[in-house]
């Protein structure tokens, strides 16, 4: 942690300082929370989330939206969704589809179970 405190001028008064450092007020604050177990650490002494890439590994380009490789996939979603091989669940039927939706047919899986 870090020891931050008040220098005072020896030039000034013996009393409270005119105006005080907010910013220094908060870093000791935090610091006493710390001490006293209000929190777990200190927010401003956490490293960065995230690491710098490696060497060899390119940095991203661009959105990930702009990308072939994401209009792509979207067509291919847009394909399946026409071919009705991708559909949202309802109540009726919870389900995702399978390959053997198309040979049963949804009914004759169900009529095979006993219900």
């Amino acid at each position: 942690m870090s020891d931050p405190e008040f220098h005072r001028d020896r030039r000034e008064h013996g009393g409270a300082p005119q105006r005080l450092d907010d910013d220094l007020l908060a870093e000791i604050a935090e610091d006493e929370r710390v001490d006293a177990g209000l929190a777990d650490f200190n927010p401003d002494e956490v490293p960065p989330a995230t690491d710098p890439l490696p060497p060899d590994v390119p940095a991203p380009k661009g959105r990930v939206r702009e990308g072939t490789e994401y209009r792509e996939e979207q067509a291919e979603i847009r394909h399946e969704e026409d071919e009705g091989e991708l559909r949202d669940p309802d109540e009726d039927d919870p389900f995702p589809p399978t390959r053997y939706d198309g040979e049963l047919g949804r009914t004759g899986a169900r009529d095979r179970s006993g219900s």
